[in-house]
């Protein structure tokens, strides 16, 4: 009888492992969005990324998938998250367009419970309000110039929520400061009231998001993070 090699048997279940841990990456070339795929190729998943441009993809490796597309596209974002167990977004404002953010979750929450996928995980600012919320400070100042310098983006984050809040899914939304561009991993604060700090690592961010694929700690809620200075 004739023995699979073991070497032979790793691969197979390494694939089938990627292909039952695919996750759907919106604003993955951003700023954010880089330490976002490292994080999760460096655990195992595998990637599925809409891009405008797939020549700005840095990063290469046989578990990226490119979804060429924008976030405004109900169906590139269909063909996004086939076949994907959740979403994650860092999506970012494209430059000189009118705001993305409320269109993009529209399209997103379509596409998963047409597959029904729950799991949905995306970034927004410390401006987005909620009821339970007890700004004070910097937070309620940022909130305030925000508003007032950039109502429509302020506007249309602010109907992304009410949005997920309608939704049936398990998203969480996460309100971010000052985003640092460090591979340095600090421990970060957390908060459902107020946010606990001016910045944030890109790399503690990406821990984090990729953490609440498995976290339940704030499903259908939305946390400041920050790291701790």
């Amino acid at each position: 009888m004739m023995h699979a090699h073991p070497v032979n048997i790793f691969h197979h279940l390494l694939i089938i492992m990627q292909i039952n841990n695919t996750i759907a990456v919106l604003g993955g070339t951003g700023k954010s969005g880089q330490y976002l795929i490292r994080q999760l190729l460096g655990r195992g998943f595998s990637v599925k990324m809409l891009l405008r441009d797939p020549l700005k993809l840095q990063i290469k490796s046989p578990f990226i998938e490119i979804v060429p597309g924008n976030a405004r596209d109900p169906k590139a974002i269909h063909s996004l998250i086939s076949g994907s167990q959740a979403v994650i977004s860092t999506l970012g404002q494209p430059v000189g367009e009118p705001s993305i953010f409320s269109d993009a979750t529209r399209n997103v929450l379509r596409a998963m419970n047409d597959f029904q996928i729950k799991r949905y995980i995306l970034t927004t600012g410390i401006n987005v309000d909620t009821p339970q919320d007890r700004k004070s400070g910097y937070t309620a100042s940022a909130t305030e110039w925000m508003k007032a310098n950039y109502p429509k983006t302020t506007a249309d984050k602010q109907a992304e929520w009410e949005l997920l809040e309608a939704s049936n899914l398990e998203w969480t939304l996460v309100r971010l400061p000052l985003i640092e561009l460090t591979n340095d991993s600090p421990e970060l604060k957390k908060s459902l009231f107020d946010c606990p700090g001016e910045k944030i690592s890109a790399t503690s961010l990406a821990v984090f998001l990729v953490d609440q694929l498995s976290d339940k700690t704030y499903l259908m809620k939305s946390p400041f993070i920050a790291t701790v200075q």
